[in-house]
């Protein structure tokens, strides 16, 4: 990636690449910083690093967002690049008062065309101008996201049964809206693997 990308455009990728190797093994950006890392064109980005623990502090009240806003994809079922551009793009538009909410799309669909598939950018885009609005309107999309899912959930719970006895297929596994780190499943990769290679983004 050498050359792809300068100044807080690197940063930002950078980023990414922590939160991946984060994503992959199952481990917080601190763990991932405190042993064998790998990102492109260093060294690390002080704001780079700035916004990968950022994204991990806030990471469930973010996902919670994403999921509220993408209800045709499970977050899980996401390619691992694509849900941490995400997550990057969100944690800007929403805690970072200095960088606009145009900016973070802009620069989230320029990562997902550096690193994602062919169809990355443009639902990466779909799903960040979904909540660019309310953003900009000042609404707490934390809150908003919250209760769109309960009230999701609470439909789940009242659907009726099918022939079976048993509830109608929804096409989303239940996720809770937060929960410990420690408490997640696995993203990917081998069980206690460090996974930094840069092709493994691509």
């Amino acid at each position: 990636m050498s050359g792809r990308f300068g100044g807080r455009t690197l940063a930002r990728a950078q980023a990414l690449q922590l939160l991946f190797q984060a994503d992959v093994n199952n481990r917080t950006v601190e763990e991932v910083l405190s042993r064998d890392y790998a990102i492109s064109d260093g060294p690390l980005d002080p704001y780079g690093e700035q916004l990968a623990l950022g994204v991990d502090s806030r990471r469930y009240a973010i996902d919670a967002v994403i999921r509220a806003s993408s209800a045709s994809w499970s977050l899980s079922r996401m390619p691992i690049v694509d849900r941490n551009i995400l997550r990057l793009a969100l944690y800007e538009m929403i805690e970072e008062d200095d960088i606009t909410v145009a900016v973070a799309i802009d620069e989230a669909v320029e990562l997902a065309k550096a690193f994602g598939t062919d169809e990355s950018p443009r639902f990466i885009n779909g799903v960040l101008g979904s909540v660019a609005a309310d953003v900009n309107a000042g609404v707490d999309v934390y809150e908003k996201a919250r209760q769109v899912l309960h009230s999701a959930a609470k439909a789940r719970t009242d659907a009726p049964l099918d022939e079976t006895g048993e509830e109608g297929e929804t096409g989303e596994e239940d996720e809770t809206l937060e929960a410990p780190y420690d408490e997640a499943a696995p993203a990917g990769g081998a069980d206690g693997e460090v996974s930094t290679t840069e092709d493994a983004m691509e």
